[in-house]
């Protein structure tokens, strides 16, 4: 039986006298996609952290793929894409590109990166600027385009429509669901409720460090006899 793509068990996280996550436990399953919402200092970008072991758990477990995510080769097969991501001022777009599939011993293609960034509405000529240049869309897309050249089995992407006009946010949903048609996992954070109701299997409402709701966004109205995700949030939170 295969492993679920991520695994929380009891995981808490303290600064100082402060507990930030507080005993979670949070399965997603592989080929999911699952959205985590709540308000600023829920603790969204804490378990992301500790997910990637950019901070050390005061107890609990993570595991990717059934691998514990303290293991480097755990994160072989995942890409991630902070909510400030911020690339080399002085790297052009294209150089970028190809340091980190460097970094993950994979080659450079022109013509996967040329049909990324189509599907991103960014134009191939920005590559040859600077990223010093680059508008925050810009620079999102940049972001973007990296993980998916990865070509990941699991995509963490915090905040991942940050930045985005219009016409780019719906480009990348539509990018995001032929990941879905490829059997791909997609866990990211959103202060888009709309967002999370329109690309999610599933959701988790993280509110003071734990988890108050996890389900289907409908179910989470039917939950609160509410017409809309935002008011059942709302509700959730309290």
């Amino acid at each position: 039986m295969q492993p679920p793509a991520l695994q929380f068990q009891h995981v808490t996280k303290r600064y100082g006298a402060t507990q930030v996550l507080g005993d979670l436990d949070l399965e997603i399953s592989n080929g999911e996609f699952f959205g985590l919402v709540g308000m600023n200092g829920a603790g969204k970008t804490t378990l992301i952290k500790c997910l990637l072991d950019f901070c050390a758990l005061d107890g609990g477990s993570i595991e990717i793929f059934g691998v514990s995510h303290r293991q480097t080769e755990a994160r072989n097969t995942l890409a991630f894409l902070p909510e400030r991501f911020m690339p080399p001022y002085y790297l052009t777009g294209q150089d970028f590109l190809k340091y980190m599939l460097k970094l993950q011993s994979r080659l450079y293609d022109p013509l996967d990166a040329a049909t990324i960034l189509s599907a991103l509405d960014l134009d191939i000529s920005a590559l040859n600027r600077p990223v010093r240049a680059y508008s925050k869309g810009m620079t999102q897309k940049l972001g973007l385009a990296a993980c998916f050249l990865a070509s990941k089995e699991l995509y963490v992407l915090d905040e991942p429509m940050s930045g985005l006009d219009p016409k780019a946010r719906a480009l990348l949903k539509a990018h995001l669901q032929e990941m879905r048609t490829a059997g791909r996992t997609l866990f990211f954070s959103s202060h888009a409720l709309a967002d999370v109701e329109e690309i999610c299997d599933r959701m988790a409402i993280l509110h003071d460090g734990e988890i108050r709701f996890i389900g289907p966004p409908a179910a989470c109205c039917r939950l609160y006899g509410t017409s809309t995700l935002e008011q059942a949030y709302l509700k959730c939170i309290g």
